[in-house]
């Protein structure tokens, strides 16, 4: 392996950042907190406006390049054909760090809407009950998912179609050029977005497995335990990176969509089958009609904060994530058409968000409402409780909860796999093949930090901390619709098959008459 990797400044800044952050983070967890709260409040609150419109046009924009002529351009050379099968690549966008947050999700949400309305509804009501699964379709439905289609789709079209590095900053040169000190700034910005992203994630959703570990065998809520899951988690992700695209992260992939199908298809049964229906036909329509003024709902004249600390918290934590989420979709893209790609990333994985809400979420909404249990209640006293708690109102209980652990496991499995592989080429010159050693330092670095954190109890600050790069990053998503238009616009469209085999009749018909 070349030595002069370890020389590369993203490499060499991003971590050394890392390790500050998380040393303040671990030493003076409160202190840092208060800072990063401060400063992401501040984001928000002046700028909250720049987020909703920012994520409104982007989604806008890649509707319209789908459907353009444009969209029938392959992400690869013309004859290249998609690298997975349609399940894996499915499984492989889902799993992408966002799996993991559905689980955790896919009931906390809409019961936290249904305790306490976003606007209007009086709470715990019918009323209330249709908001609050309208409002979470919104959450993750394809305004999400449109930030991590465009970074996707720039970087996946530069790297596949016109052979260059999948970085970041390879998407922006041409509209910020190619100067080293822009291109290293933009790409260590989104290793450490990526990293601290990426820890928190898998420090919460351990947190939540030793919540079902304590709800199905009682084993304690403690740091030793914690620590155990860590380690076990660190063991498979190294092990599954390591083994490459094509092997550990598909076939995690296939488990993880495989066993949520398993997991949604249960409860649709057992639950209230007819009510899951009905409650996901109702928010389709809801989510349809209002996704202008919810994608635009702003509450100037109330100085309420329920936006902010939701939609625009969202689209933050998305925008943070972007540029992981979207280099690894991009990577897993090669061959499909823009067309393709954009539909797909907008379409499926939202629409398996919102099919797994309406049946969880709306499982423990009927229960809630017609059998008078009280898990919205228990979901506003602890949030890591949700799922768990609906699995007490349904028939296999233990199992169902063992298998909503191993789920979760495999899920933040496969967003750390993602991770190392992601942060590794980043910090290697954008390398689709990046050596083994950087996927085990930066592995490593995340499950220190996750540890370290979980231990001082700085979790939360470090997420928030997190989200400060939204701010930056979404004036970088702007930039980036600018770049890929200047690209696209000097590109020749590929030729159509039934126009080929129009222009061979006519040559054959030609040849025909010049022998005449």
């Amino acid at each position: 392996m070349d030595k002069k990797l370890f020389l590369n400044p993203v490499f060499i800044v991003s971590a050394a950042v890392i390790i500050v952050l998380v040393i303040f983070g671990a030493t003076t967890p409160v202190q840092f907190g208060e800072v990063a709260g401060n400063l992401f409040s501040f984001t928000t609150l002046n700028f909250g406006w720049f987020y909703l419109l920012a994520i409104f046009i982007i989604t806008l924009f890649l509707i319209i390049i789908a459907v353009s002529k444009y969209g029938s351009i392959r992400l690869g050379a013309d004859n290249d054909r998609p690298e997975f099968p349609f399940f894996t690549w499915v499984g492989m966008l889902f799993s992408a760090g966002f799996g993991a947050g559905l689980v955790f999700w896919g009931v906390a949400e809409p019961m936290s809407h249904f305790f306490t309305t976003p606007f209007g509804a009086e709470a715990q009501t019918p009323e209330a009950a249709r908001v609050a699964m309208g409002y979470s379709f919104f959450h993750w439905g394809i305004s999400q998912w449109s930030v991590f289609a465009i970074v996707g789709l720039v970087i996946g079209f530069l790297q596949f179609r016109k052979e260059k590095p999948g970085l970041v900053s390879t998407a922006l040169e041409p509209v910020l050029g190619r100067k080293p000190l822009v291109k290293h700034s933009i790409d260590s910005l989104a290793v450490i977005a990526t990293v601290m992203g990426i820890a928190t994630s898998l420090g919460l959703g351990v947190l939540q497995m030793n919540g079902g570990l304590n709800a199905v065998f009682g084993i304690e809520n403690a740091f030793p335990i914690q620590l155990g899951i860590i380690v076990v988690m660190f063991i498979a992700y190294t092990i599954s990176s390591s083994t490459g695209l094509k092997k550990g992260i598909a076939y995690l992939s296939n488990l993880n969509l495989g066993l949520a199908l398993v997991l949604m298809i249960f409860v649709f049964i057992a639950g209230p089958t007819v009510f899951i229906m009905e409650t996901f036909t109702l928010a389709t329509g809801d989510y349809i009609t209002k996704f202008i003024s919810y994608s635009l709902r702003l509450e100037p004249y109330e100085n309420g904060e329920w936006v902010q600390g939701w939609t625009i918290f969202y689209w933050a934590w998305s925008t943070a994530w972007s540029p992981f989420v979207g280099a690894f979709v991009a990577r897993v893209s090669k061959g499909r058409t823009i067309r393709e790609f954009v539909m797909g990333v907008l379409v499926i994985p939202p629409a398996i968000a919102c099919v797994w809400i309406a049946v969880f979420g709306g499982t423990a909404l009927w229960y809630d409402l017609n059998q008078g249990t009280a898990i919205a209640e228990a979901v506003n006293n602890d949030l890591t409780s949700a799922l768990f708690q609906t699995f007490e109102v349904l028939p296999f209980t233990p199992i169902m909860s063992i298998l909503a652990i191993l789920l979760i496991f495999t899920f933040l499995v496969t967003s750390a796999d993602s991770a190392t592989y992601i942060l590794a080429s980043m910090t290697s010159y954008g390398s689709l093949n990046p050596p083994t050693i950087f996927k085990v330092v930066w592995g490593v670095l995340m499950a220190a930090i996750a540890a370290v954190l979980l231990y001082a109890g700085g979790l939360g600050a470090l997420q928030t901390a997190s989200l400060i790069s939204a701010l930056p990053f979404t004036v970088l998503l702007i930039l980036m619709l600018w770049s890929f238009t200047k690209i696209i616009r000097k590109e020749s469209l590929p030729i159509r098959e039934s126009d080929l085999q129009r222009f061979k009749l006519m040559e054959k018909e030609n040849k025909k008459q010049n022998d005449k």
